[in-house]
């Protein structure tokens, strides 16, 4: 071929070219439950960051889902494993230079499978050789409320907050296996109004009342979206967090604040029932006495609970940080309410 036709042809492909080099550039992010709702957010908060220096690996075990696949359409690399199983999580982190680790309790309703899940996950991300794993994590509450203490029951013979005890009694297994580490704690999703039935609920007289066994203490709350995006800036920050615990909220409200945001948003009035604890956990739904001694826990050490989840150190990881009531303004459609 002479020069005028070779030159037009490799100008003609060099963009491409060049755009196959900087994706080959950027460091993996490999993303445990990237179809989920932390994970998601990670995963959507990377691919549209277009100066991102990351890529995703969405790890599911399901790449055939309408969620995989959706992400999949904006640029990740979808990889099947499961967390019951160290090899595929070995080979699902292989040349990532992160990795975005959480657990699911309500799957399974075992903080022993949990613990598992961890020692897998750290495990796989120290063999694959792994440079910096976010650990999504809560806090063992048998530090501050030991079982011998009656002041909430024992659960399950060995804990006091299964969902909580297991996550935090796991920390140790990623310092014990040598994985550079952030352990991220997370806070009460706003998005439990919609997904988990926590929302307002309409009496019989047809007024709306927001029941939750908080009393007059505030809570720390953020929009899940907000964790991924949160955890994203930790990422970004290269190795400042590794090696510590970071607390993160979108808001710390009372249960009465939070109900003068749903009035404003629904346009009529929202209650706040401050249900006492023993009647919460006697509800009877799966996980009710869980929960029932989650939220005392966060009343009795409201102090420590917050201050361990700064709302202007979350919101220096991700200045997009939502308040509760611009959550509000834009889900709460989402959130189901008996028709009047």
């Amino acid at each position: 071929m002479d020069q005028e036709g070779y030159f037009p042809l490799s100008l003609k492909f060099f963009p491409r070219q060049m755009e196959f080099a900087r994706m080959s550039e950027k460091r993996v992010i490999a993303v445990i439950g990237a179809t989920g709702a932390q994970g998601g957010g990670l995963a959507r908060a990377i691919l549209e960051d277009q100066s991102s220096g990351f890529s995703v690996r969405a790890i599911t075990r399901d790449k055939t889902s309408d969620k995989a696949q959706g992400l999949a359409a904006m640029g990740a690399q979808v990889v099947e494993a499961d967390m019951n199983d160290r090899t595929s999580l070995e080979n699902a982190f292989s040349g990532a230079y992160g990795a975005f680790c959480v657990t699911n309790f309500w799957e399974t309703f075992s903080p022993e499978g949990e613990k598992a899940q961890a020692r897998n996950l750290a495990e796989a991300a120290k063999a694959a050789g792994v440079r910096h794993v976010i650990w999504s994590t809560l806090e063992d509450t048998r530090r501050w409320v030991p079982l011998e203490d009656d002041r909430m029951p024992t659960l399950m013979e060995n804990y006091k907050v299964p969902h909580f005890d297991g996550k935090g009694e796991a920390d140790a297994i990623f310092e014990e296996v040598g994985v550079p580490t952030t352990n991220l704690l997370t806070a009460f999703y706003y998005d439990n109004l919609i997904t988990f039935g926590m929302g307002p609920q309409r009496g019989e007289d047809g007024t709306l009342a927001f029941n939750m066994p908080m009393g007059e203490k505030k809570m720390p709350s953020i929009a899940v979206a907000d964790i991924g995006r949160a955890a994203y800036g930790i990422f970004k920050a290269g190795e400042e967090y590794i090696g510590k615990t970071v607390g993160i909220a979108g808001e710390h409200l009372t249960g009465q604040e939070m109900a003068a945001a749903m009035s404003s948003a629904f346009g009529e009035p929202v209650s706040y029932n401050a249900v006492p604890f023993d009647v919460y956990r006697g509800l009877g739904f799966p996980g009710a006495d869980d929960l029932g001694n989650m939220f005392q826990f966060k009343h009795d050490f409201e102090d420590y609970f917050c201050g361990a989840r700064p709302v202007d150190a979350t919101r220096a990881l991700n200045p997009r940080l939502e308040s509760f009531q611009s959550w509000l303004d834009s889900n709460k459609d989402k959130i189901p309410l008996d028709p009047a």
